[in-house]
């Protein structure tokens, strides 16, 4: 007892001992900072210093110059110097306790969380102020407007307002600022033109209004900015054309106006930019020709004019871009050859030129000159061979010449380009040996070297690859050779690939296997016996083998390896009992038929093979030929005269049934009775369930509608819903889907998963993922159409998210004639648009996913909410606090999202972005 009293007043004399000391501080900069500490959330702690432990030493000097982040004057009587960046601070600025700082040159609060309206009475008061951040915050409401009052800051050097949530029009007061240089005003809501009196300022020398949703004309006054070197405005949705003003702002560097919803033609004005060093126009809808006179701009290093409509040929003034480093022209309609001139340039390193029309042979020179990284000309018409001396300066590291008509060897010196970390040269038509010696490429990672004509094998040092994860060689049909022996033993090999390319001798023993996770070999020549090692290749998903002379048994040890989900062994000489596993089973009777002596479920019963029932199986099997015989042709007959001859095009995964096997699960002989629904179910002969689609054909779109569908089937992806085949004749389609794996859509998930926050995260870059392959990795490109919740699938077991129906709406506007099937242009205008939406109800889709499903479709609804009201609701939702870590995971998140729903195209982010966005936000917060 007694000591509880000593505590007691131990306790108060500490609390009057506190009290005391803090009212010792009489100077009203020390009081206006405690004060300000007190009015905000401080979850880090950051101002744990902010205390008075003693007066001060002298009658004048301030107690607040120890602090951290303030900086007084010399004499330690006036504050000069307010930097609380990076401290993780909250809650709304009280403008109020700043007034009586009227010394201060710089504050900084940049890179928290306050929220709520600027205060205006800054630009009021603090009249010497130089340097103004507020970057990277929740700021919302009108940026002050300084009532006239914009003189105030009259030594105002640099502000910067970058990644806040202001809205309303620009502040036009800041032109007033005759000595700023530097003014930051990207990343919010901003609406309205650009103020022609932003082209009056006398100083700027850095603009950057990026990131808005400003609209109009884009001013010619901004061309009287004689002092301006870096400026940024893109990611608006502005009207109109480039003004040719522009080419009078004869000190700038950096010019970026891309996303920025832009037509006409860039402006050949811009060649008296002449100290100009990165020009971005990608992503606006820019036509005509590439004028002759920007090749005088000779102090360009980066140009970058991708993802528009530009035609014609790359100019040959382009010769006097001597420190020209990137060239992107990527995504436009432009045709004729690649000019030498190019290959002549000393400084080039990336050029992009994928998805145009150029054809002729790459210039012999190429990579010669400069230290080329990363070469892309894919999906092109190019033909000819591969320049010899393309990575002679021993740089390169990505070589992307896919979907083109390249012809003759590759070039030996390939193999001694020791930095290649990617190389992509499928579609086309290279001959002779594969000339890699893995053992010189030691960062090499992904090879795709398919549908070509190559010859001589694979490689035999391939292990010896020891960051390579991709392998491709398949449809090479005259490659032949053995599988190396040491193949499976790549340590980082996921996936091999090498169907229909003639390969015989026996499969390799499985050893250090760990990382597989795909072998493709079918359709060659392989023999010798299954081998049971391959229970050591615990990754393994799918292994197919189908179409080759494997002889012996089925190893019982395949039913050990924990995530195998598709296996098939037909159509080869294997004999004996299949296991009884449930693995076995499950794979379904394709993985297994074509095997003459293989017994054993899904099979017919190995007792049916026994001595004393071979009359009675042989008269059986007779009578059962005959009748299936008869049927048969009934069935040929019937359909022949009415639809056209049935067939069927089976994708991996999918057993290899007949067209007629695929009809008779309907159970009917005139399947268009007994599937009345567009979308139904069917049985097929082996029990396996399939969702099927029915396709009417209009118009004679036969050719392509099966080219689209032959697509889909053939984009393989973990977050994608397989399509396992079809079956098709004059007048009808039934697609294919898998049934088994996916029970339960987005939609019943998020029912059971509101405030699970690892999980969401888990869903949405799974999805991103899958859009991401269809927009970035599939060519050409397949555009989802139909993203909502309902089309978003799991199965039982994990929470990986598969997208389903993807590719269905473009491939209708096919069929129904809503877009030309012969005009490219039109194609990749339609393509471009459905990209648009899919990125859009992305957007959507995550705030579904954030708010547990309380804001569906809501993209247009949240374009005129203020951010930061927003976040608190999606922080309530997911119950986050102001001092949990995952707030910023969230905060970054909502961020891609209103990014994705901007109501103008050209404003959004593509799939690869968000996806590294996405990315940026999982790490940031690690």
């Amino acid at each position: 007892m007694e000591s509880s009293k000593k505590y007691k007043l131990c306790s108060c004399f500490y609390l009057f001992l506190f009290f005391f000391l803090t009212s010792v501080a009489a100077d009203p900069q020390t009081e206006s900072l405690l004060s300000l500490k007190s009015h905000l959330t401080d979850n880090s702690n950051s101002l744990k210093d902010w205390f008075i432990i003693t007066p001060g030493v002298s009658d004048k000097a301030l107690a607040c110059c120890s602090w951290s982040g303030v900086r007084c004057n010399q004499d330690s009587t006036s504050v000069v110097s307010l930097d609380l960046s990076s401290k993780n601070l909250a809650g709304d600025l009280p403008g109020n306790e700043l007034l009586v700082f009227t010394d201060l040159l710089e504050l900084n609060i940049s890179d928290n969380s306050f929220s709520g309206e600027f205060p205006a009475e800054i630009f009021f008061n603090l009249t010497n102020l130089r340097s103004l951040d507020i970057s990277r915050n929740n700021f919302s409401g009108r940026f002050p407007d300084g009532n006239g009052g914009g003189s105030s800051l009259k030594n105002l050097i640099f502000l910067d307002a970058l990644s806040n949530s202001f809205s309303g029009p620009l502040p036009i007061h800041l032109s007033q600022l005759e000595n700023l240089k530097v003014l930051n005003l990207a990343g919010s809501y901003f609406t309205g033109s650009i103020p022609s009196q932003y082209g009056s300022f006398k100083s700027l020398e850095f603009l950057h209004l990026g990131g808005n949703l400003l609209s109009g004309h884009i001013p010619q006054e901004l061309g009287n900015l004689t002092t301006l070197t870096h400026m940024e405005i893109g990611y608006n949705s502005y009207q109109g054309v480039i003004p040719w003003q522009i080419g009078y702002m004869s000190e700038l560097k950096y010019l970026d106006i891309a996303g920025a919803n832009l037509s006409g033609f860039i402006p050949k004005h811009f060649s008296n930019l002449t100290k100009l060093e990165s020009l971005f126009l990608f992503k606006n809808h820019l036509s005509k020709e590439i004028p002759w006179e920007l090749g005088q701009i000779t102090s360009l290093v980066n140009l970058d004019l991708s993802d528009n409509h530009l035609s014609g040929t790359i100019p040959e003034s382009f010769a006097g871009f001597k420190n020209l480093r990137l060239l992107n022209l990527m995504y436009n309609e432009m045709s004729g050859t690649l000019p030498e001139v190019i290959a002549q340039l000393p400084s080039l390193d990336t050029l992009f030129i994928w998805n145009n029309y150029f054809s002729g042979s790459l210039p012999k020179s190429l990579g010669m000159n400069s230290k080329l990284r990363w070469v892309d000309v894919s999906t092109n018409s190019f033909q000819g061979e591969i320049p010899q001396g393309i990575c002679s300066r021993g740089v390169l590291y990505k070589l992307m010449l896919f979907s083109n008509n390249f012809t003759g060897a590759l070039p030996q010196s390939l193999s001694n380009c020791s930095t290649l970390v990617r190389i992509r040269l499928e579609d086309n038509s290279f001959s002779g040996v594969i000339p890699f010696s893995f053992s010189q490429l030691p960062d090499i990672s992904y090879i795709d070297l398919s549908r070509n004509k190559l010859a001589g094998g694979i490689p035999l040092d391939i292990s010896k690859a020891t960051k390579l994860d991709y392998f491709n060689i398949s449809n090479n049909p005259e490659l032949g050779g053995k599988l190396p022996p040491q193949i499976w033993s790549a340590p980082r090999l996921q996936n091999f690939s090498a169907s229909s390319c003639s390969i015989s001798g026996p499969l390799p023993e499985f050893a250090s296997c760990k990382s597989i996770t795909v072998i493709e070999l079918r359709n060659n020549d392989i023999s010798g016996m299954l081998t049971p090692t391959v229970s050591t290749c615990g990754s393994l998903q799918k292994i197919d083998l189908a179409g080759n002379s494997i002889t012996g048994g089925i190893p019982e040890r395949f039913a050990k390896l924990p995530h195998l989900t598709v296996l098939d062994f037909s159509y080869n000489n294997l004999s004996g009992s299949i296991p009884s596993d449930k693995v076995f089973q499950s794979m379904g009777k394709h993985a297994y038929e074509g095997n003459a002596n293989l017994c054993g479920i899904p099979l017919k019963s190995c007792s049916a093979y026994s001595s004393r029932k071979l009359v009675s199986v042989v008269v059986a099997c007779l009578v059962s030929i005959l009748l299936m015989l008869a049927a048969t042709l009934a069935l040929y007959y019937i359909r022949q005269r009415s639809q056209g001859q049935w067939k069927m095009v089976s994708f991996a995964g999918l057993p290899q049934f007949t067209a007629d096997d695929v009809l008779r699960s309907f159970g009917s002989p005139e399947p268009t009775e007994a599937v009345p629904a567009s979308v139904s179910k069917a049985v097929l002969p082996t029990g396996i369930t399939v969702i099927v689609r029915k396709i009417e054909l209009l118009d004679k779109k036969k050719s392509v509608v099966l080219n689209v569908l032959t697509q889909m089937g053939n984009a393989r992806h973990v977050n994608l819903v397989r399509l396992l085949g079809f079956c098709y004749n004059n007048h009808l389609v039934y697609v294919l889907y898998d049934n088994n794996l996916h029970t339960e859509t987005l939609a019943e998930k998020m029912r059971t998963k509101k405030k699970d926050w690892a999980t969401k995260k888990r869903i949405i870059n799974g999805v991103a993922k899958g859009l991401c392959f269809l927009h970035h990795e599939c060519y050409p490109t397949i555009p989802h159409g139909d993203l909502r919740s309902t089309n978003i699938l799991f199965d039982d077991d994990k929470m990986e998210p598969c997208l389903g129906e993807f590719g269905f709406k473009y491939m209708q506007h096919l069929n129904k004639g809503l877009v030309s099937s012969t005009a490219n242009t039109d194609q990749m205008n339609v393509i471009r648009e459905e990209q648009q939406k899919d990125i859009y109800n992305f957007g959507q889709l995550i705030l579904e996913i954030l708010t547990n499903g309380k804001l569906m479709n809501a993209g247009g609804m949240i374009q005129n909410k203020p951010k930061d009201v927003l976040l608190r609701e999606v922080y309530t939702e997911n119950e986050v606090s102001s001092s949990d870590f995952k707030q910023g995971e969230v905060k970054r998140v909502v961020e891609v999202a209103l990014l994705c729903i901007r109501s103008n195209q050209s404003d959004r982010p593509c799939m690869e972005n968000v996806l590294k966005f996405l990315s940026e936000a999982d790490n940031r917060f690690k």
